[in-house]
Formats: C-alpha cells, sequence, structure tokens
C-alpha cells in the first residue's frame, strides 16, 4: 500500500524530499571566499554592542556617593530610606555639609545726604555667612525626582517619607508644621529639621536655583 501511495506522488515532491534528507540536522555557516579579508568580515551583533562608545552625556565611570563618616544617625536614616523611593532620580541623591558661599564685594557706602547727614551710611549687617558654616544648616540633603513626574504628585510623596521618617528617630526632631499649600510651588519644597534641611525638587527646579552653586556636586 505505501508502494502504491509512494508512486502516485509527482516526482518534484519525491526530489524536494529526497534532497531535504539529505541535508545535515545543523547546517554550518560557509566559509568566506578567497577575496575577503578576515579584518574585512561582518563583527557578530553582540561583540558590536559591547565596544559601542558611551554617549557624551553619560559619564563612562559613575563613583556612587558616599556618606561622610560623620554625619548623624537621623540624616544617615533618612539616605537609607530615600534610596528606595521610586520617585527619585537615585544618582541625585546626595546628603552632605553644605557647600562654601564665597564672600561678595563689599557695600559700597554712601554719602551722607538729608537734613542731618546722617543717612548715608550702609549698615550690611551680619549675614549666615559670618557663621562659618556655609549657611543656617550644618548638614543638607538634596533629592531630584524623575523628570515628568513632578506634576503628578512626586515631590509631595517623597515630602511625606521625609517627615514620617524623621519623626520616627529618638529623641524627635524639630519640624515645622506641615504647610497648609497642596503642592510646592516652583518645584521645589523643603523640610528644615533644625541642624539639617531637607531639599526634594524637579529637574528645572535644581537647574534653576542649584545650578550655580552646586556645579562641584556629581550632578
Amino acid at each position: 500500500m505505501h508502494t502504491a501511495l509512494r508512486a502516485a506522488r509527482p516526482r518534484h515532491i519525491l526530489r524536494t524530499a529526497a534532497a531535504l534528507a539529505t541535508l545535515p540536522r545543523f547546517m554550518s555557516v560557509a566559509p568566506s571566499p578567497w577575496f575577503v579579508d578576515a579584518e574585512d568580515e561582518p563583527t557578530p551583533p553582540s561583540q558590536t554592542f559591547d565596544r559601542r562608545p558611551t554617549p557624551p552625556h553619560i559619564p563612562e565611570h559613575t563613583e556612587p556617593f558616599k556618606l561622610p563618616e560623620n554625619i548623624p544617625e537621623p540624616i544617615r536614616l533618612l539616605y537609607e530610606t530615600l534610596k528606595t523611593s521610586p520617585f527619585l532620580e537615585p544618582d541625585t541623591l546626595v546628603a552632605r555639609e553644605p557647600l562654601k558661599i564665597p564672600h561678595g564685594p563689599r557695600v559700597p557706602v554712601k554719602a551722607p545726604n538729608g537734613r542731618r547727614r546722617i543717612r548715608g551710611k550702609t549698615y550690611a549687617g551680619e549675614s549666615t555667612l559670618d557663621l562659618g558654616s556655609g549657611g543656617l544648616w550644618n548638614w543638607v540633603v538634596m533629592a531630584q525626582v524623575k523628570e515628568g513626574t513632578e506634576s503628578r504628585g512626586s515631590i509631595e510623596s517623597v515630602v511625606r517619607v521625609v517627615r514620617k521618617t524623621l519623626l520616627s528617630v529618638q529623641p524627635p526632631l524639630p519640624l515645622p508644621q506641615k504647610s497648609a499649600k497642596g503642592r510646592p510651588t516652583n518645584g521645589w519644597a523643603m523640610i528644615d529639621a533644625g541642624n539639617f534641611a531637607v531639599h526634594i525638587m524637579s529637574k528645572q527646579a535644581r537647574m534653576k536655583y542649584f545650578e550655580n552653586i552646586e556645579n562641584s556636586t556629581p550632578w
């Protein structure tokens, strides 16, 4: 019966089946022609991707941020908590001492004027620069939310995590009351925690308010 069915098949089908039966199960790659040099042969895709140069806007070697050894324990706890936040850019989270702000030019003294001739002197007064610490706080914690999420409540969510973390430490920190405003203005929220401040901001706010004074940081 099988012989009859085989005889009934067309010859081109029999030739195709016979040719496929003689092919090896795994076909090997044919060798390159004699006129193709070895260095001109195409590189496998995996090796090509491995040798791609790093884009200019991405640093080749980014060292992870390390906390200072003398950092207070509440800031260390807050830093470890914010590292797991899905709303923050991991590379922008820093906790350190504030940068030293350089002194500007002295305020010029005006000439006396008025009837009593005593209204000309200008007294600049004492500023936070005279404290020698670079500002009102001994430490600062700064982080940037992911771009595009600042209008969807990411800053407010991180601020809630910051307040919850700092209120759970012992002894309790002197945090101010929650603001009556529902959303921070200009994409920037600050929490005053006594001897340190926490800044949560958008990318636009960081570039506008912190780009000039934070140019020496990994940002």
